[in-house]
């Protein structure tokens, strides 16, 4: 196994790792739309969509593989009326149509509109 650490996505704020590399496979952690430059959330649903899927994209680069190879991806929302203008986005990065699960949260770390995890094989 294989911890998965780049500048290139917001950094762990807690006991866990960006990502791992185990058995071919790259599961990330669950994916603020944190600039990892500036530590700022866009406003809006569809840029927070964007920088989440930018933030699982760093991660699956630094593991040497990419959107093309994400096998399965869980989507968390704060408010499932999101649902259309996030899936709009997240559209443009998964073209290869993961399966998928999305789900309505109570609330999300940093009151954060969105988080999106995800698994790849390599």
């Amino acid at each position: 196994m294989k911890i998965l650490e780049t500048t290139a996505a917001p950094g762990a704020i807690g006991p866990y790792s960006q990502g791992y590399e185990a058995a071919g496979l790259v599961i990330t952690s669950g994916q603020l739309p944190v600039d990892p430059c500036t530590g700022e959330m866009p406003q809006g649903i569809a840029g927070q969509a964007r920088q989440s899927c930018e933030n699982v994209g760093a991660i699956l680069a630094a593991a040497g593989t990419g959107f093309d190879k994400v096998v399965k991806t869980t989507c968390f929302l704060a408010d499932m009326d999101d649902f259309a203008a996030f899936n709009e986005v997240y559209a443009k990065f998964f073209t290869s149509k993961p399966a998928r699960s999305c789900v309505a949260v109570k609330t999300l770390p940093k009151n954060a509109l969105c988080e999106i995890e995800a698994i790849a094989i390599q």
